[in-house]
């Protein structure tokens, strides 16, 4: 039984620390604010949940298991909201996306005001 639990601790961990290597690397490579910020808000929160799932196995005791799911669970609410809150206040102040291969004209097409945001 330890081994196959020293086993699943190891792939939730390596696993997420592949995910917050490859949300950092898009924060690099990518050209455009919402490119990234798409790429570290899916990466990393992903990541941390499978290194605290990974952390509460290794742990197996109650308490601290629980705690860290519920920082977990926490995480996996703030951190999407707050990506999505950042992405529609650059929408509002009227930051365009990256569109490649497009030119000026289609990109002013493709990027106009196609509907209102809530206040």
């Amino acid at each position: 039984m330890t081994l196959l639990l020293d086993i699943l601790v190891v792939f939730f961990l390596l696993s997420g620390v592949f995910l917050v290597i490859v949300g950092s690397i898009g924060v690099v490579r990518l050209p455009d604010f919402y490119s990234r910020t798409h790429a570290t808000g899916k990466c990393d929160t992903l990541g941390l949940l499978l290194v605290l799932t990974g952390l509460a196995l290794f742990e197996w005791q109650f308490l601290e298991s629980v705690k860290l799911l519920l920082i977990g669970v926490f995480v996996g609410i703030a951190n999407p909201t707050a990506t999505h809150a950042l992405a529609r206040i650059a929408y509002r102040l009227g930051l365009r996306p990256w569109f490649r291969g497009v030119n000026e004209r289609t990109r002013d097409n493709l990027s106009g005001k196609t509907h209102d945001l809530a206040d």
